[in-house]
């Protein structure tokens, strides 16, 4: 993945939608703020967001079958305090 800064992605705008079409490119001194993609793109990001999904699933159903559980208040005040994620 290319990275381009915000200033050269506006002078060479032409150029970053050309590259674009090859690979994504995240903007802004190389932190991820923004990412362009091809048109084509967004069908596949689709597809990756599913498999995520699916993938962070599986383990979820393994712990609810072996009664790994958690209070969902407790959860979400845990969040809340910065406990969890």
């Amino acid at each position: 993945m290319d990275a381009v800064s915000a200033k050269e992605a506006k002078t060479h705008f032409d150029n970053l939608l050309i590259k674009a079409q090859r690979a994504p490119i995240q903007k802004k001194d190389g932190k991820p703020v923004a990412v362009v993609v091809s048109a084509e793109d967004p069908d596949s990001m689709k597809a990756l967001k599913l498999r995520l999904v699916q993938a962070r699933a599986r383990p979820a159903e393994a712990d609810i079958e072996a009664g790994n559980l958690v209070d969902g208040e407790a959860f979400f005040n845990d969040i809340e305090n910065g406990l969890r994620y």
